[in-house]
């Protein structure tokens, strides 16, 4: 029973079956009553059964007698993430998601998923992970496990949170592997597509081979990392920017343990630092983008997200950094691994 099962009751069902529904739900106990076309009519909470009974209504009475006509709801396509604080600061638990014909498409439960980011994801699980051999002989990389789980599971389940329910995985190396393991994602309240490369196209050509996007902003990403990034910090970064692309980076610190002198041209000594820090913001793997920007993608071509920057770059448009200011690891080598094991015992993603 997926969540909008869970939560929704045909209003010709009786008080008892209502009952039995918001006993199940315990913690998230609320109800929306809906027709036949699952339209919504109005929603339902014990305190709603309890007032109904002190008011004289009893077992045999009609569902819509007990309910609260006007609940706050969402359309798909009408909200953004201010909208969505707004909703969860002022203590809004579980909130309706409405189609055009104000039917329940979705729910949205706070405690479970903090907003709704509008976009597709597309996780790049296609390398074959030489540099961790003997481990990647017979797993793929992204199902190496990190604790008690697999790597990959790690970034989904943090995708899901943020509402992301559209992700792409990108295959080739054991691929069956990753099938086998997610399915097509109906078990978590996720729809997963694969995508297979016959030839490798780099790390963002195959995104050509998704069908179909929903939205018109794409989240990519390589599938080997841990990182607890914002993502909906990151999103709002990138659309209040009005970037046509974001690209998350990471520090990266060189510590110089001499004294450096900075020079002129005729080699006149203008300044001295004694042993000091450079930082630097490397390319952390995660990147939103305009769905638009794929037409810069040339198809059935090797084509790296670095190729696409410069593509971006060339033609003037906005592409913008967003430095991870929390845990960032990319497990690559096996120190990598390695130490992986260690912090995920100790941080939370």
């Amino acid at each position: 029973m997926n969540i909008v099962e869970q939560h929704t009751i045909l209003h010709t069902n009786t008080v008892r079956d209502a009952l039995i529904k918001l006993d199940q739900l315990a913690y998230d106990a609320i109800l929306f009553v809906v027709d036949e076309e699952k339209k919504l009519i109005g929603s339902m909470t014990d305190g709603d059964l309890r007032r109904g009974f002190i008011r004289g209504l009893g077992f045999d009475d009609h569902l819509i007698d007990f309910i609260q006509p006007s609940p706050k709801f969402i359309f798909e396509r009408d909200y953004n993430l201010d909208k969505l604080d707004l909703f969860r600061n002022n203590h809004f638990k579980i909130v309706p998601i409405l189609n055009e014909e104000k039917a329940i498409v979705d729910i949205l439960n706070f405690r479970t998923r903090t907003t709704l980011i509008p976009a597709d994801a597309v996780l790049m699980a296609g390398g074959e992970g030489k540099r961790l051999r003997p481990l990647t002989e017979k797993t793929p990389k992204p199902l190496l496990k990190v604790g008690d789980k697999p790597i990959i599971e790690y970034n989904i389940e943090r995708l899901k949170k943020v509402g992301i329910k559209n992700v792409n995985l990108s295959i080739n190396y054991l691929g069956d592997q990753l099938i086998d393991y997610f399915g097509d994602g109906k078990d978590r309240d996720l729809n997963i597509q694969y995508v297979k490369e016959d030839k490798p196209l780099g790390t963002v050509g195959s995104i050509l081979l998704v069908d179909h996007f929903s939205h018109d902003d794409i989240i990519v990403m390589n599938s080997d990392l841990l990182t607890n990034i914002d993502f909906a910090d990151f999103f709002q970064t990138y659309k209040k920017t009005d970037a046509d692309m974001a690209v998350a980076t990471t520090s990266y610190h060189v510590d110089v343990p001499y004294a450096v002198l900075e020079v002129n041209e005729s080699n006149t000594v203008k300044s001295l630092k004694e042993k000091p820090r450079y930082t630097y913001y490397s390319n952390a793997g995660i990147y939103i983008l305009k769905r638009d920007l794929l037409k810069m993608i040339p198809e059935n071509q090797f084509f790296d997200i670095t190729d696409l920057m410069d593509r971006i770059l060339e033609m003037n448009l906005k592409l913008v950094t967003y430095p991870i200011n929390g845990y960032w690891l990319d497990v690559g080598k096996h120190e990598d691994f390695k130490k992986a094991q260690e912090d995920i015992k100790h941080i939370k993603l």
